[in-house]
């Protein structure tokens, strides 16, 4: 049975990666989908090839988001999955020029105030609750060197997750977060370029438990999961899909060749 049948979901950042693939599920279990991306070009072919409709948005301008999220109609699934790992801007807070910081606070963060305030109104107006999904990362759970803006939207959001949670559960809202790590999309690529001194085999070995990276479509499962009323007494919750590598002590004292 599909469970997704009878909802709108509003992805944003769906024209790709992660997103794309939760986009994807939520069409095929039966929800209209609409998919909010600044990149017209992939937007547009993604929603043409799973059946979803799509709305050009700077996530970061009250205005665009004002006007997707009234594009949408009732919202009843909200994923705020847009974000950027600014390879070359971000780094070190004594690096990070106040430009380059401001831009990624209003893509990662400022986008979830955006996406929740005007998708809030339209679950409360419409009586009918709704789910709000965030996106955090490893970064918001232990700290990762060389990129302290990055680093400062994904704890910022698993905070305002549970804040979102207390407030508007009343209301039949529940928001939680998946905080992805080790997922092989072309934004995890480009932050470990192949010119850089990241060691990949050293890293799946030592870093990561399952010995492998994550693929999208694993988080985009765990996305429906939240999304379907499966998750109805989840709120307030932050599920941390990483393979366990925020939890990992040191591999290199068990055998690594195993």
């Amino acid at each position: 049975m599909k469970r997704l049948i009878g909802k709108t979901a509003l992805v944003t950042g769906g024209a790709q990666g992660i997103g794309f693939e939760g986009a994807k599920l939520f069409a095929a279990e039966g929800a209209r989908v609409v998919i909010a991306d600044i990149n017209a070009e992939r937007g547009k072919a993604a929603s043409s090839e799973i059946g979803a409709e799509f709305v050009r948005c700077d996530v970061s301008n009250a205005a665009d988001v004002e006007a997707a999220v009234k594009a949408a109609g009732t919202v009843d699934v909200l994923y705020n999955n847009a974000g950027i790992f600014w390879v070359g801007h971000d780094g070190r807070i004594t690096d990070v020029s106040e430009a380059d910081w401001d831009r990624v606070i209003a893509v990662n963060l400022k986008s979830v105030y955006l996406f929740s305030k005007f998708a809030i109104l339209a679950m409360m107006a419409s009586g009918r609750g709704g789910s709000i999904i965030n996106t955090g990362s490893s970064a918001a759970q232990i700290g990762i060197p060389d990129c302290d803006a990055y680093t400062a939207t994904k704890g910022a959001i698993v905070q305002l997750t549970k804040s979102l949670a207390v407030e508007y559960g009343r209301y039949g809202i529940r928001t939680n977060c998946i905080s992805p790590a080790a997922i092989m999309t072309p934004m995890m690529r480009q932050s470990n370029p192949e010119n850089s001194t990241f060691d990949e085999e050293r890293f799946l070995k030592l870093r990561t438990p399952l010995r492998r990276y994550g693929t999208p479509e694993e988080i985009a499962k765990v996305a429906l999961f939240l999304a379907s009323d499966e998750s109805s007494y989840l709120n307030g919750a932050t599920i941390v899909a990483d393979g366990g590598i925020t939890v990992n002590g040191d591999l290199s004292k068990i055998d690594t060749d195993a």
